[in-house]
């Protein structure tokens, strides 16, 4: 690398911390101390802290730790670099294009500004930064994307991807945000939280969840589980769940087939959960099986809060 180069790498380096930086100092009224509850400012650009003395630090690679203990080591950073993977071959593509559109429907619809959209779930990033990259791509710039992961490892990669979105290590169960923040909140593939999502939701935003069809990744399930109980698959529980906590205001299927090569299907092993409790040598065969297409089938719940905390 020359000279000329090294110097643009350092500019691009500086320019990413500053625009981090920034975000966070933008959008701290929106936090809240996971420990008292109270409001919390930025100082320095380093620390989070709250009128309590809590103080939870802004790590230099752009992200901020509000677990109070150690998260569940369930998810590794090997599994979220193949989603990161399969993400960017546009595997999700048509289910994040319907919820973009879902969301610039309630912009125009409600003639939002400064909306903020919260993935919780966000895992590495991937969908909600596609999410808002592709809307600024349509001149929607008034937006702020949130993005909680339980896996720091997960954050990492998003913090490193995306340098315009707020990222913290956070539990679903205690949100470190202040009530009534969010325009949106995205529950992608992820496990929900209906009591946090409901308070930290304003009165008229949309909770958007997207669960796996009856066909989701069939072609796995039936390789990993043939013969089993779990060879079959139902969401029916999942939307009854949500229908109790949360008014549905629609119900969107998206079913369609991707081709898949080697190396991606490798990838997409590895990060599937159903990949978790299958035997090896069933995980084996199905790589060398001639799996050319691999379904998608997902359903997409919208609804509002039932009550108003």
């Amino acid at each position: 690398m020359y000279k000329g180069d090294s110097e643009f790498s350092k500019s691009n380096i500086n320019q990413n911390g500053s625009i981090r930086k920034i975000k966070f100092k933008e959008n701290s009224n929106i936090f809240r101390c996971p420990i008292c509850e109270a409001k919390m400012n930025i100082y320095d650009f380093k620390d989070i802290t709250c009128a309590n003395g809590h103080c939870f630090n802004i790590a230099r690679k752009g992200y901020i730790n509000f677990l109070l203990k150690p998260g569940k080591k369930e998810y590794d950073i090997e599994m979220f670099h193949s989603r990161n993977r399969i993400c960017a071959s546009g595997f999700f593509d048509p289910v994040l294009e319907y919820i973009r559109d879902l969301i610039v429907g309630e912009i125009e619809k409600w003639d939002l500004e400064n909306m903020k959209i919260l993935d919780a779930g966000c895992g590495e990033g991937s969908h909600l930064g596609q999410i808002i990259n592709s809307m600024r791509s349509k001149k929607i710039n008034d937006l702020q994307g949130i993005g909680i992961d339980i896996s720091k490892e997960g954050i990492l990669i998003a913090s490193k991807g995306y340098f315009d979105i707020v990222w913290c290590v956070a539990d679903l169960a205690n949100l470190p945000f202040m009530s009534k923040q969010f325009d949106v909140i995205l529950n992608i593939l992820s496990p929900a939280n209906y009591g946090e999502f409901a308070r930290t939701l304003k009165d008229d935003g949309i909770l958007i969840k997207v669960v796996p069809g009856s066909n989701y990744l069939k072609e796995l399930r039936e390789a990993f589980y043939e013969g089993m109980d779990k060879q079959t698959y139902s969401n029916d529980k999942v939307i009854e769940l949500y229908s109790k906590n949360f008014r549905i205001l629609d119900i969107q299927e998206i079913t369609y087939s991707r081709m898949i090569d080697k190396e991606n299907l490798m990838h997409l092993i590895k990060m599937t959960p159903l990949s978790w409790t299958a035997t090896d040598k069933r995980i084996k065969q199905a790589f060398n099986m001639e799996m050319k297409n691999i379904t998608v089938d997902l359903t997409i719940i919208v609804g509002k809060k039932t009550n108003k905390p």
